[in-house]
């Protein structure tokens, strides 16, 4: 590690403890307490799971996390690798956030729609939860009526929720999810937590659970069931839960609270945003950032860009002219806790060019590089210990 990034690591770490010492009165033992307004949604969440969420909040106040899609399963011209990442080629640093997807993991496959092993998964999760990296896990459900993809437009919902001709079988899916979350365990025994983005992109009609497939009751009910299945009936308290419209490049940003499930529902209020990174004025995106960062900090939330990206990155100065400039054009947009590009798909199996991060040798590769260095973004390496409250 360089010189100007092992100070930028120390700061972030100084950073952290002193926002813990100003709370604790100076206390730093087992006895770290924290206010109501400071836990996750599920007040018997993990010791881990609780730091995560305080951490990541504190951290989000002056810094920007960096995170990729699948980044450890494969990359542009590799599969399944030990210890390659894209990222990690470019920039000297694996991402600070990984992004995984578990569709297909009610068929009782062995990979995911992917085609990643869900074995192989878990022991990513586990390798980067060890180097201190954060995971959220999406799930791109099959339709649970018709046994259609999730892009079956076919109206599902109601089907499933309580009192619904399929809740049971729901409950099922519910089931494996919750053995795949809970067979999560770091080096000491501990369960890792994950932040669960569940339901995503709703704002739009291409999933079963999209706008034009369910109404705001049904979508709400949707939600609070699948919360309170999982915390209360199955036991599952290493969850951070995320709440992710579809924004289409402001178009929907009106409609982001029409199915908000409820703040007592939501930890992160996150954004999933592909058109607004495509050549729109970063300066108008960098508002409705700040919108987002401004709702998430009065309901004492985490506010995130939860997916993005242009696929094949076609301006080589993407990353500091797109992205950075989203972020710094508006001083509040800066409080966005961390934003994820999608998957670099690999080439020589899906022969297009599908990758929403720099790989070697790509024009936008040294960008990214000089994005990395900023001082407002982070990377893995320069990551605090977000998984513990005592010093």
């Amino acid at each position: 590690m360089d010189t100007m990034l092992a100070l930028k690591r120390t700061s972030l770490s100084l950073i952290v403890l002193g926002i813990l010492l100003s709370v604790t009165g100076c206390t730093t033992n087992d006895s770290f307490t924290l206010e109501r307004s400071d836990l996750p949604i599920d007040t018997n969440a993990t010791r881990e799971t609780r730091a995560l969420y305080y951490n990541l909040r504190e951290l989000a106040k002056t810094k920007v996390l960096y995170g990729h899609q699948d980044d450890l399963a494969y990359g542009y011209s590799w599969w399944a690798e030990p210890g390659r990442s894209d990222v990690k080629e470019v920039t000297g640093s694996y991402p600070a956030v990984y992004g995984w997807e578990i569709g297909d993991l009610r068929q009782d496959k062995e990979v995911s729609l992917d085609n990643v092993n869900f074995e192989s998964i878990k022991q990513w999760i586990r390798e980067s939860y060890e180097r201190g990296g954060i995971n959220t896990i999406s799930w791109h459900m099959n339709h649970p009526v018709t046994d259609g993809s999730t892009w079956d437009r076919t109206p599902g919902v109601a089907a499933v929720i309580p009192g619904g001709a399929q809740h049971d079988k729901f409950k099922i899916w519910l089931d494996k999810f919750a053995d795949f979350v809970q067979d999560l365990k770091g080096d000491n025994g501990e369960h890792i937590p994950v932040i669960f983005r569940p339901y995503h992109e709703h704002t739009g009609s291409w999933f079963w659970w999209g706008e034009d497939q369910t109404s705001v009751d049904e979508y709400v009910a949707l939600w609070r069931f699948t919360v309170e299945y999982l915390r209360d009936e199955k036991g599952v308290h290493n969850i951070l839960y995320a709440y992710s419209p579809d924004n289409q490049a402001g178009r929907e940003f009106a409609n982001y609270m029409n199915k908000y499930p409820g703040d007592d529902y939501v930890d992160i209020l996150g954004m999933d945003d592909y058109g607004s990174m495509n050549q729109r004025d970063p300066a108008e995106f960098s508002k409705e950032l700040a919108w987002l960062v401004g709702e998430a900090t009065k309901r004492n939330k985490i506010a995130a860009l939860s997916e993005t990206g242009v696929e094949g990155i076609p301006n080589p100065k993407w990353w500091t002219e797109q992205v950075l400039a989203a972020f710094q054009a508006d001083p509040a947009a800066k409080g966005i806790a961390y934003v994820l590009t999608w998957r670099n798909a690999n080439y020589e199996r899906e022969q297009r060019d599908h990758f929403f991060a720099s790989h070697p040798g790509h024009p936008s590769a040294s960008d990214m590089k000089a994005f990395r260095d900023n001082e407002l973004i982070v990377f893995e390496d320069e990551l605090p210990d977000l998984y513990t409250l005592n010093k």
